[in-house]
């Protein structure tokens, strides 16, 4: 091909249709009470906020996101953009990407954990790749734990739209949080 000769057309990738966003009524937000975080393996409270059976966390509903599945060391959000999310140039504002990559992540680690034993994040890094725009439509954003250790976890994530094309990617460093442990 020479520069004079005419573009060629590239096939589209293909879509998938937009996942239906959840009813919201089925949802409860707070905290997990502290019973069931005792009681309950990370990846039962997860799947409890899939079924509505254990309230999900206030954020989900601020961001428009929804844990949409859970196994162990893996974990698949969907979320929505909207202009509330705008930056002042009008595109997604990176903070909200970084929740999405952050939050992933830390269900993928808490999907790995006992009853009792919770974590945090210490460091999460992002690369945006795309500008995410409401007619983005809604993206996924998958989570799966790279490495387990007694004390650290570590995972990454990425975001994708409904073409399979990655919009971000990043990764993130926890600590485990084991109950009586000195702090």
């Amino acid at each position: 091909m020479t520069p004079l000769d005419p573009p060629v057309a590239e096939d589209p990738a293909p879509t998938t249709p937009d996942p239906v966003r959840p009813d919201p009524a089925k949802y409860t937000y707070g905290p997990i009470p502290l019973g069931l975080l005792a009681t309950r393996p990370g990846i039962d409270l997860l799947r409890g906020m899939i079924t509505g059976d254990v309230p999900a966390p206030p954020i989900a509903r601020t961001m428009h996101m929804w844990l949409d599945s859970v196994s162990d060391g893996l974990a698949v959000f969907l979320a929505e953009p909207a202009e509330d999310l705008f930056n002042p140039l009008g595109t997604i504002h990176g903070g909200w990407v970084l929740t999405l990559i952050d939050s992933a992540c830390g269900c993928a680690s808490h999907s790995t954990l006992p009853a009792g034993v919770g974590y945090t994040s210490l460091e999460t890094k992002v690369n945006m790749v795309r500008a995410i725009l409401p007619s983005t439509g809604i993206v996924r954003i998958e989570g799966k734990v790279l490495a387990r250790g007694r004390q650290i976890l570590t995972a990454e994530a990425k975001v994708t739209d409904r073409r399979g094309r990655l919009l971000a990617h990043g990764t993130s460093t926890l600590i485990v949080l084991r109950p009586g442990r000195p702090e």
